[in-house]
């Protein structure tokens, strides 16, 4: 009996190390996150979002950010976010399809954001991308909550 009850709270505690509430994400000069895909927790109080520019040329030149929304909002959230420009971190102010986004970096530098972990539904269809124009057509990844 208590090796049972032992190994249910091995359990529990290997599982609560498990929770993922971190997405970390690297990009480059050649446009590309260096995951196509990435999974966070349901159960997430915070989830935060760690972005490191492993290239070498300016933000001005190859920036990049990193955006959650919905999936299908991708194509309208970097269209408004180029209107918004630079300044905005390509993001346009206000943007509720925007669940969140890092400031732009460029080569060598890194940024960090964090949202409530309570805007992601568990199943959701969600994507992350980079907003600079030009980019989030081809420099996408899926979110996924599990």
């Amino acid at each position: 009996m208590r090796t049972l009850l032992c190994l249910a709270l091995l359990g529990v505690a290997f599982s609560a190390q498990a929770e993922n509430c971190v997405i970390d994400l690297k990009a480059d000069d050649q446009m590309k996150f260096d995951q196509a895909e990435v999974t966070v927790s349901p159960t997430c109080k915070t989830v935060q979002i760690k972005l490191a520019h492993t290239g070498k040329l300016p933000v001005a030149a190859m920036g990049h950010n990193v955006v959650i929304a919905a999936t299908g909002d991708i194509q309208a959230v970097g269209m408004d976010g180029q209107k918004a420009g630079a300044a905005a971190a390509y993001v346009a102010a206000d943007d509720k399809r925007v669940i969140a986004h890092t400031p732009l970096v460029g080569g060598g530098e890194s940024t960090t954001a964090s949202f409530p972990g309570s805007a992601l539904k568990a199943g959701g269809d969600y994507s992350f991308f980079c907003s600079f124009p030009g980019h989030w057509a081809i420099m996408k990844g899926k979110l996924s909550v599990k």
